[in-house]
């Protein structure tokens, strides 16, 4: 078991330029935006504009932090105001972004196609899950595997079972194995 603190993450600039990502894991380990095989980071959104593109990926955006945005997604409407609902869509279908109230904070699991898919989900309380698993406290501390997590902490679990305690939200995001 590996943890990962908010505090380590270096702010890096979106490739257009318009926000700041925080990556907390990517496989292979030190993987960059363009071989990565997954990749789960936090992302400051402080202004409208659109995503970069990711040929061949496909993201699961979470809102943790804001009013939320309105996405055009391959010229399709996505309202995306709650927060703690992952939502998932084309990492290469031009994304264009509009703050509903002010700057938002997204967890993002982005995944090349062809390979086996993460599957995200946000939990609250108690719970047990099956490793290989990433575990991210959202709003308020968490615990993992005897770890305790304050907000935006990780801890990423290796194969097996792993007790998950959420005061608030936290993500936890299942690996894919190979």
């Amino acid at each position: 078991m590996r943890v990962l603190r908010a505090a380590a993450r270096e702010a890096v600039p979106w490739r257009n330029g318009g926000g700041v990502t925080r990556s907390i894991a990517a496989h292979p380990e030190g993987a960059g935006t363009a071989d990565f095989v997954w990749r789960v980071s936090l992302a400051d959104v402080g202004a409208d504009g659109p995503f970069s593109g990711f040929p061949g990926v496909d993201r699961i955006l979470t809102v943790v932090e804001g009013a939320g945005m309105d996405l055009t997604v391959g010229g399709q409407r996505r309202l995306v105001d709650e927060k703690f609902v992952p939502q998932r869509f084309p990492g290469d279908a031009p994304t264009d972004c509009r703050l509903l109230a002010g700057p938002v904070v997204n967890f993002n699991v982005m995944f090349r196609r062809g390979h086996p898919a993460p599957s995200v989900a946000v939990v609250r309380g108690d719970v047990t899950i099956a490793g290989p698993a990433l575990v991210v406290a959202l709003d308020a501390p968490a615990r993992a595997g005897g770890v305790r997590l304050g907000r935006y902490d990780a801890v990423h679990a290796g194969v097996g079972a792993v007790a998950v305690g959420a005061e608030g939200h936290a993500a936890v995001v299942t690996l894919p194995t190979r």
